[in-house]
């Protein structure tokens, strides 16, 4: 397990999340599918899409070339959007979506990362009016999201100003680190999903938490640690030292409407890869 106490004569250090499958079970887009429906944003044959691209996601994951196709498609979906509208929607639901699905392993290990005195920090390409929230919720420092042009009007141009994803995630890291004054050899990175390679080599403390089949192997090769969240839990269900307080997540980069994503891969994310992992004592599977 995680070494608890922080030497704070040495520079400081960090522990960066990717999002969905690796903190909380499901897509956090694709969660908010019916509450954009009820607020009008996306009609009801794009609701009903979600429910089997909840399946395809929980079965593996979009691969670089479909990413960069439905990041085209949800550019397009989202334009018009009220970026106020999008932001009540969540903050009306949050609690009730997102709670539920937060892996208690995940959980438990932002914990002993606050408790080891290190930062944590949400590093995901969905977009901050729900990222952001969530990290709050979590008690994260810090969060790195995709970014859309918002007009004067307050509504998404459809244009994509910033995309974290794949390397640029991993330069958000690096710049971050410059930034805090982290020392990334000793900094810690988790995430299910092939893409996020560069960010895992970025650090000197790689994870692959619920990875997919691409992810295993290069994990397997490269001796990382691979470990299984299978326990989604209530934050309130949990003993009362986790009840952390809200810490304001300061926001590196800001966001995309957030059911655009989900809406997006049923046309993209259909052929994918599904690898479990067996329980590990800890309350972590590892292999």
């Amino acid at each position: 397990m995680l070494r608890l106490v922080e030497n704070h004569s040495l520079p400081r250090t960090a522990a960066f999340f990717d999002l969905d499958k690796t903190v909380i079970a499901k897509s956090s887009t694709l969660t908010f599918s019916k509450s954009f429906y009820r607020g009008g944003l996306i009609s009801r044959r794009a609701a009903l899409r979600t429910a089997y691209i909840q399946f395809v996601f929980l079965a593996g994951g979009a691969d670089h070339d479909q990413m960069e196709r439905m990041r085209e498609y949800l550019s397009a979906l989202c334009k018009g959007w009220n970026v106020a509208q999008v932001k009540e929607l969540v903050a009306e639901t949050l609690h009730d979506l997102i709670d539920p699905i937060i892996y208690d392993e995940a959980a438990s290990l932002i914990e002993e990362h606050h408790a080891a005195g290190r930062d944590v920090v949400i590093v995901s390409t969905s977009g901050a009016e729900v990222v952001e929230p969530i990290g709050e919720m979590l008690g994260a420092d810090r969060v790195v999201a995709t970014r859309m042009v918002v007009g004067e009007d307050g509504c998404f141009t459809g244009e994509v100003e910033y995309y974290a994803y794949g390397p640029t995630k991993a330069e958000a890291v690096r710049d971050l680190a410059k930034s805090e004054g982290y020392d990334l050899s000793r900094c810690y990175a988790y995430s299910d999903s092939a893409t996020d390679i560069p960010m895992l080599e970025a650090v000197g403390n790689p994870y692959a938490v619920n990875p997919d089949r691409a992810l295993r192997r290069e994990a397997t090769a490269r001796e990382w640690p691979v470990l299984a969240f299978e326990k989604p839990v209530r934050l309130k269900q949990r003993l009362p030292e986790f009840r952390m307080p809200p810490r304001p997540a300061l926001v590196a980069a800001a966001a995309v409407g957030a059911a655009a994503v989900g809406a997006g891969l049923v046309w993209y994310a259909a052929r994918r890869r599904a690898a479990g992992a067996p329980r590990l004592a800890d309350g972590f599977a590892r292999v």
